[in-house]
């Protein structure tokens, strides 16, 4: 409670900001994003034409990272805390649960799209093409149970892969980004060891742990959540990789491209049909309770969705379009709105 009261006169701040001009600055009728750094930038744009219609209401997007958004978000009800979290990934079980005990009863899940969670490298260097399973080999902390990683170059994991450097920027533990690196490239690799497949049956905390645990030796640096800031790493130091959305790549394909990811490379295409191994799906969470109290929470939703189809505003962004059943259930929920089923979440 007490870090909630030091933090409000920040957000009074914020609020004011990013207020448009015609509206009555921090008031009431503001909207409060949190969450994603991948989300934040399709979030912004929507922020922008929602402020354009509605001159009276200020939106707030803050890239705070999917973890520490959740916090934010599940804090409570009422005007200091957000209306909306940005995910680049789905809800937990565990954040539904501290929602619920701290009076957010009604949580509103409206998937937005999909991304593609890519490892980039400088146009410089030689062009890397890695499996799961030599990303989880180069990154993890005890691969396999074995023991502390002693791998110090890519040829140490794969002989067939050249001897350069491991050195991997990528998303600290509050982004979303991190638990997306954790499920679809790490365990992944992992479970290519039958052993481990046995372990997630007869021991999921522990196979969490030899899966998901990244090594601590500077060999994988934390970048923080300003994706743009690690594009410029990697594009001056050839060798270092970099894990970050789709829509960061196609931005600054003059200076890094995608490494292929079992001979696969991240398209609009491969995205969209998930044959891309890091295809994943975009989420906003919406406080029902707020809803009630601003009208206009609803009209957002409804702008994310005007934006988000095929050739909208969202793609030429490097959102990727829900395409088919998807796309239909997704235009559904965001008029529909209907509260979460907690049996759904992990």
């Amino acid at each position: 409670m007490h870090k909630n009261l030091v933090a409000l006169p920040l957000v009074a701040l914020v609020a004011a900001c990013g207020s448009n001009g015609g509206g009555s600055s921090g008031s009431a009728s503001d909207i409060r994003v949190v969450g994603s750094s991948t989300v934040y930038p399709f979030t912004k744009a929507v922020a922008e034409e929602f402020m354009r219609a509605n001159p009276g209401v200020g939106v707030t997007v803050e890239s705070t990272g999917t973890g520490a958004g959740m916090k934010l978000f599940c804090a409570g009800v009422g005007s200091q805390f957000p209306d909306v979290e940005d995910a680049s990934r789905e809800m937990k079980k565990s954040e539904y649960d501290i929602c619920q005990k701290n009076g957010v009863k009604s949580v509103i899940e409206v998937p937005v799209g999909i991304d593609g969670l890519t490892i980039i490298e400088s146009n410089q260097g030689p062009a890397m093409n890695l499996t799961q399973a030599d990303i989880y080999k180069a990154l993890a902390a005890n691969p396999f149970g074995k023991g502390p990683n002693k791998a110090q170059t890519w040829k140490d994991v794969n002989p067939a892969l050249p001897a350069i450097k491991i050195r991997v920027l990528g998303p600290p533990p509050t982004s979303g980004t991190r638990d997306s690196l954790a499920d679809l490239y790490l365990e992944k690799g992992c479970d290519t060891d039958p052993a481990m497949k046995a372990l997630k049956k007869s021991n999921e905390d522990q196979h969490k742990q030899v899966c998901t645990k990244i090594r601590e030796d500077g060999a994988f640096v934390e970048a923080g959540e300003n994706d743009n800031l690690l594009v410029q790493k990697v594009a001056a130091d050839a060798g270092t990789l970099g894990v970050l959305g789709y829509s960061y790549l196609e931005q600054n394909a003059d200076k890094i491209r995608p490494v292929t990811i079992a001979g696969v490379a991240p398209t609009e295409a491969t995205i969209a049909n998930l044959s891309y191994p890091g295809a994943r799906k975009l989420y906003v969470y919406v406080k029902g309770e707020h809803m009630a109290a601003k009208p206009k929470l609803r009209d957002f939703i409804a702008q994310y969705a005007k934006m988000w189809s095929t050739g909208g505003p969202l793609e030429r962004r490097g959102l990727v379009p829900f395409a088919g059943a998807d796309a239909t259930a997704a235009t559904q929920q965001s008029t529909a709105l209907k509260p979460l089923d907690p049996s759904i979440l992990k």
